[in-house]
């Protein structure tokens, strides 16, 4: 019978042992643990590099206080047979394990998918790697910028093709791994709903989820359009590519504003605010192809209208 600590939330009563470092897998671990689930974080000796990464408080940095909360923290050397008995140990009573190693790197240590449910047939195994655990590029090590070039989201998230000389910006945080490890603990959860679904019987799972698929899945309608119509989706900036008005305007005091009016009675009512009601009833920004066939000439309407000084009196409480 496994014996789990009691917590608060939704998840109290599930036991996640997490084998994880830096974002990805930590980050689906703290998700779990937020809800309520008892995580169990193996850490190598030293800590994980997280850690260590920025200005310290305490020993550590405030970065580590997002990956390492509401977990039990041990430190193992994965090399040492004694440590793999120990991991073996906790697997056997609990009801999932995360990890991102790079793939065949846990086999190696004695903690293959057969060792693991070897102990519990009702373990459910999370992998998390930059190419997933099969295919040509599975021995390549990948970060979550990586995840994200491959993915497309680097080449998105720049100025639209001859605007600028500089290169891609990332998002300014670590998206690649949040958004693999969102999956990551979006598929442990369906797994253990239809292991305790089941009438008896072993109902472990082995889940791949891979950085590059991850950023790949939040594309739009990249795949479907190049599908459909031959079109390579290009960076656009700050703009929206399908739906227009959808910017950042500049301001009278050097900032920006960000002005999203994506149908036509939001762009009737901006229309009102912009003091220019015949907008809605110009043949150029008659509805939303319109508006997107013409978006130079709109957005140099609304930026003269932004930069006029007249917003900081709108703004003004």
């Amino acid at each position: 019978m496994i014996v789990k600590t009691q917590g608060a939330g939704p998840l109290a009563g599930l036991r996640i042992l997490e084998l994880g470092h830096f974002v990805a897998a930590p980050f689906c671990a703290r998700l779990l643990a937020d809800l309520g689930a008892e995580v169990i974080k193996v850490e190598p000796p030293g800590g994980d590099p997280v850690r260590q990464w920025g200005r310290q408080v305490q020993g550590a940095t405030p970065w580590w206080s997002m990956h390492g909360r509401n977990k039990h923290c041990v430190t193992l050397d994965l090399k040492q047979r004694e440590a793999v008995d120990i991991v073996l140990k906790l697997a056997a009573t609990s009801d999932a394990v995360v990890e991102n190693f790079r793939p065949g790197q846990l086999k190696k240590f004695g903690l293959g998918d057969d060792a693991l449910q070897g102990v519990n047939p009702r373990l459910v195994i999370a992998h998390i790697s930059g190419y997933g655990q099969s295919g040509p590029y599975r021995d390549r090590a990948a970060f979550g910028v990586i995840g994200e070039a491959i993915g497309g989201l680097r080449y998105l998230s720049d100025h639209a093709p001859g605007v600028s000389n500089l290169p891609p910006v990332r998002v300014g945080v670590s998206i690649g791994d949040s958004i693999a490890g969102l999956y990551a603990a979006f598929g442990i959860m369906a797994a253990l709903w239809r292991r305790d679904q089941a009438d008896g019987g072993p109902q472990g799972r082995i889940l791949d989820v891979a950085l590059t698929d991850s950023i790949l899945s939040m594309m739009d309608g990249l795949l479907p359009e190049y599908g459909a119509f031959g079109d390579v989706r290009q960076p656009v900036g700050s703009r929206l590519a399908n739906a227009a008005p959808s910017n950042a305007y500049p301001t009278s005091d050097g900032r920006w504003i960000l002005i999203a009016a994506n149908s036509d009675p939001l762009f009737a009512k901006l229309a009102i605010l912009l003091e220019r009601p015949d907008l809605p009833f110009d043949k150029r920004f008659v509805n939303n192809p319109a508006r997107c066939a013409n978006v130079e000439a709109l957005d140099e309407i609304i930026s003269s209208w932004t930069g006029g000084g007249r917003l900081s009196n709108l703004l003004t409480p």
